[in-house]
């Protein structure tokens, strides 16, 4: 391979991940090349890796999965800066753009997602403006969980819940896990976790949070499995007025739940698309040491090693898998 190559790990159709040797890209405009050095395995990966697609987005091409991304900027003005990368680039002019709402925006460009390849190769190049600086205190691996960590507090933003609040957390996962540190630093007095698998639940508990029980006894419920258990499971625990935020990305792209117990509760059910702008707000948080990334990552892999990756995320036997692809 020469200088002037990369290697680039490329999902062909549902399970099939192949590695390439590829071109490397070059800057041009506004945009900056980066040297990617660590991809976190987001469950939206998965859906892609075993379904072949997400929601109604399928592969159409060989794509390159992977959106949370830190890396070094090569060249340009900003060589040698530490970035972690915003996967998301909104138009900028549209309605939801302008009204606050880039999150919406029906013209986004996602970074693994659809047509725009992601981060499992060893350069890509991004927007200038959506590359954050990385303080030293923060590694690779904390730069790349910093989107896991937006989601968590754009759901937060969502739910709104009041200072002394009960909050439950349905799914604790890597996402599951930063709303319960993100809740308890906003004021609640209680939190609660249900979650099958007993590492993760040993995690939230490790954490403040006690096994969730009974019915109606939390006033913000965050589910973040995406399975209709999971969803059952938010709505029993909610307090009769509460807010539900949904977070999780259901299989087959339906959820189904009882409406005669959401009515009755007059419950609020808000659904989680990815973050607004959050990241110098989540940067802040980490830097501050206000929630603690280091621990959720599991398992480190190599670029080589991407379809054990995917298969070792996929059987939620650890927390968070990470690849680095100059490995």
């Amino acid at each position: 391979m020469s200088e002037r190559d990369m290697r680039v790990a490329r999902l062909h159709g549902a399970g099939d991940v192949r590695l390439h040797t590829e071109p490397r890209p070059a800057a041009t405009g506004g945009d900056r090349l980066v040297e990617v050095t660590a991809v976190g395995v987001c469950g939206s990966d998965l859906h892609w890796f075993t379904e072949g697609g997400i929601g109604d987005a399928v592969l159409a091409r060989p794509l390159v999965l992977g959106h949370e991304m830190a890396g070094v900027v090569r060249g340009g003005p900003d060589d040698g800066r530490r970035v972690a990368v915003d996967p998301a680039v909104p138009c900028g002019v549209c309605e939801p753009c302008r009204d606050g709402y880039g999150n919406l925006c029906p013209d986004v460009v996602f970074a693994g997602h659809g047509s725009c390849d992601g981060g499992l190769r060893q350069f890509l190049t991004w927007p200038a403006h959506r590359l954050h600086p990385l303080p030293d205190s923060l590694s690779d691996d904390d730069g790349a969980l910093l989107e896991p960590l937006g989601v968590a507090l754009h759901a937060l933003d969502l739910a709104r819940p009041r200072m002394a609040a009960t909050v439950a957390v349905v799914g604790c996962g890597p996402i599951g896990l930063l709303l319960l540190q993100l809740a308890r630093r906003h004021g609640a007095t209680r939190l609660l976790a249900a979650e099958p698998l007993p590492h993760r639940m040993a995690v939230a508990e490790s954490l403040g949070a006690e096994p969730a029980a009974g019915a109606g006894v939390a006033d913000v419920v965050f589910e973040v499995s995406g399975s209709e258990a999971a969803v059952d499971t938010a709505l029993r625990l909610a307090k009769p007025g509460a807010r539900v935020v949904l977070v999780g990305i259901p299989d087959g792209d339906r959820t189904s739940f009882s409406a005669g117990l959401a009515r009755r509760k007059g419950l609020t059910l808000v659904l989680a698309r990815r973050m607004g702008e959050v990241y110098p707000r989540a940067i802040d948080l980490a830097a501050r040491g206000l929630v603690d990334l280091a621990p959720l990552v599991s398992d480190v892999f190599g670029l080589g090693e991407a379809a054990t990756a995917l298969k070792t995320a996929a059987a939620r036997t650890g927390l968070k898998v990470v690849i680095h692809p100059q490995r």
